[in-house]
């Protein structure tokens, strides 16, 4: 009932597509991934599966009856070292929440995935090896199939910008997503680190999806005792301590830290319930201040709108003649 719902109350575009417009996608078999949770360290299994037309991205709780958590930007709880999903306690449906939510969303970005029921036996999604790339190579082994229905774009109008302590995030007008990340460490393993990069599934794939998570030796102990970091090792993170990288293999590439920070952000404006047609700018971004620029944005309805690729197309050749 939750899922019909959902379905109803989402202002999608209901139509079959007409040639030319961008199709809304799935993926074409279930698929099943499995590991440990980044923050609880408890096993955790998944399956994603193909949903229809105007689904969206949803999250099942398999061990908790079937609990739907739909992940978009305002069922975020919690943004402490991840982002975090929830939904409260409904008549006989208990409260449930899902986290840890980026690195796949991220993936599920790049790779335009529209509609997709992920079935999940526990309340964190796995970790796998701190990057994307196990979730783009998922998702490539299922392969995926075009709908009927057109794929909505969510259009920036108007430059939204957020401050929230040394972070600075905005959206700005584009008619491609883009992003330009800098990050800015007083660490000289990481120091300054900026990149600028349109999102592809290719340049994705290439670029970012294998950037892994990091942290400091130090905060390791810190997190644990505050029930964080459980799962957390040189198998799905990358750790610095004083002046060098922990793992033995060192980094995947040079400037892997800013790379993972532009993942992260992928993953959490994603949750915006549609691709976005903007540049986003982000000067130390984070989950908490990416998700509070998604709240600024739909504040404000004349800095977006709803569209197709063949709409945005259409109204700028018009406004070029």
């Amino acid at each position: 009932m939750y899922l019909n719902d959902i379905r109803d109350s989402a202002d999608f575009l209901r139509t079959t597509a007409p040639q030319g417009v961008v199709r809304q996608r799935t993926l074409a078999v279930p698929m099943r991934c499995s590991g440990v949770g980044l923050h609880s360290g408890a096993p955790v299994e998944m399956v994603l599966r193909p949903a229809a037309a105007d689904t969206g991205i949803i999250f099942r709780r398999t061990d908790m009856g079937g609990v739907v958590v739909p992940a978009r930007h305002d069922t975020i709880v919690n943004t402490r070292l991840c982002s975090m999903l929830g939904v409260p306690a409904t008549g006989d449906q208990p409260a449930a929440t899902v986290s840890t939510v980026e690195h796949l969303m991220a993936a599920l970005a790049a790779m335009g995935i529209d509609n997709l029921i992920i079935d999940i036996d526990g309340p964190e999604v796995p970790v796998m090896d701190g990057s994307s790339r196990p979730f783009i190579q998922v998702i490539e082994r299922a392969g995926m199939i075009e709908q009927p229905a057109a794929r909505r774009f969510i259009e920036v109008l108007k430059p939204v910008e957020l401050v929230q302590g040394n972070s600075v995030v905005r959206l700005l007008p584009a008619d491609r997503w883009t992003l330009d990340v800098t990050i800015d460490f007083a660490n000289p393993v990481i120091g300054r680190e900026r990149i600028v990069i349109d999102l592809t599934a290719r340049g994705f794939s290439s670029e970012l999806a294998a950037a892994r998570t990091f942290g400091f030796a130090h905060e390791v102990e810190q997190m644990r005792a505050a029930g964080l970091g459980r799962g957390g090792s040189l198998d799905n993170a990358v750790v610095v301590e004083g002046d060098r990288v922990l793992n033995p293999e060192g980094l995947r590439y040079a400037d892997e830290f800013v790379r993972h920070k532009a993942l992260d952000a992928v993953g959490d404006l994603y949750l915006a319930g549609a691709p976005l047609l903007a540049r986003f700018e982000g000067m130390a971004p984070g989950h908490g201040v990416n998700n509070a620029l998604l709240h600024a944005l739909f504040a404000d309805p004349t800095a977006w709108r709803y569209t197709s690729c063949h709409e945005v197309d259409t109204a700028r050749a018009v406004e070029a003649a």
